[in-house]
């Protein structure tokens, strides 16, 4: 049975990149001559991909951009996991977490509706809540750790019995990964508290948010990031390469900063 890391391992090596391009669509910065088409998602979204697929090891599409246009939106979702060339990684960020029967709702509509390789999920109700994505072994699932947003201090960052409470999330989620596809998400803006948690966890991948327009640190990523393989983390960049040109060389502009990027991130491993 092929399996997440199997195929996340495969592409990196073929792509020599740890670059995660997150394709969340904003029409109202879409270039003129694509915003307010029928297909404009679709038609923006496939550009995208055709420039960028032979630079990255995964698209991660949040579900929210697609969800918030309803039906059309959902249809262009399923559109855009059409148009990824099938052995790159596609990483729903969908961050749902729920009681255990709800959660396997959730779990079956991603990976067997949606078919996406991996997840992300809230781990705040615990095991039950988490439990029926990982029971899907040839999936991977990112568990939430430590973010980047403004306000993550208020949970995150309190002791729990001498530790940071993200801490105890990435010991739990560490025993959670006995059949070795689970991984954390670390935003870029945490600095060497990555290095805490990569400590913590062994090998196992990190999603890592944040580089570009949330002003994460590359070089720290990389320094504190880094498996014993000199692998293990995807480095997602989402407004940065998509809106990278606002004009009708927008998907040249995004081929020219994942490139950048991926270039950046090899040059300090």
């Amino acid at each position: 049975m092929s399996t997440f890391i199997d195929k996340l391992s495969h592409i990196a090596k073929k792509n020599n990149s740890l670059v995660c391009i997150g394709l969340d669509p904003d029409p109202e910065r879409f270039p003129e001559g694509i915003k307010g088409t029928e297909h404009d998602i679709i038609t923006f979204n496939r550009a995208i991909i055709e420039q960028t697929s032979d630079l990255t090891c995964a698209y991660k599409l949040n579900m929210a951009f697609y969800e918030v246009q309803g039906p059309r939106g959902l249809e262009a979702l399923e559109a855009t996991m059409h148009a990824i060339p099938d052995d790159i990684v596609v990483i729903g960020d969908a961050k749902r977490g729920d009681i255990d029967n709800t959660a396997r709702m959730y779990a079956k509509s991603l990976f067997e509706y949606y078919r996406f390789d991996a997840v992300t999920v809230n781990p705040y109700q615990g095991t039950d809540a988490v439990q029926p994505f990982v029971d899907y072994e040839d999936k991977g699932v990112f568990v939430l750790c430590l973010t980047s947003n403004p306000s993550a201090h208020e949970f995150q960052h309190l002791k729990n019995e001498g530790e940071p409470l993200f801490l105890r999330v990435a010991q739990t989620a560490n025993r959670w990964n006995s059949g070795g596809n689970v991984g954390l998400v670390v935003g870029a803006t945490n600095g060497s508290a990555l290095g805490d948690v990569r400590s913590a966890v062994g090998d196992m991948p990190l999603l890592i948010p944040g580089i570009g327009a949330q002003g994460g640190d590359l070089n720290m990523v990389v320094k504190h990031g880094l498996n014993s393989n000199g692998g293990g983390i995807l480095v997602n960049s989402s407004r940065s390469i998509l809106y990278a040109s606002s004009g009708p060389d927008y998907a040249e502009a995004a081929r020219q900063a994942a490139e950048e990027l991926r270039n950046q991130i090899n040059a300090l491993r």
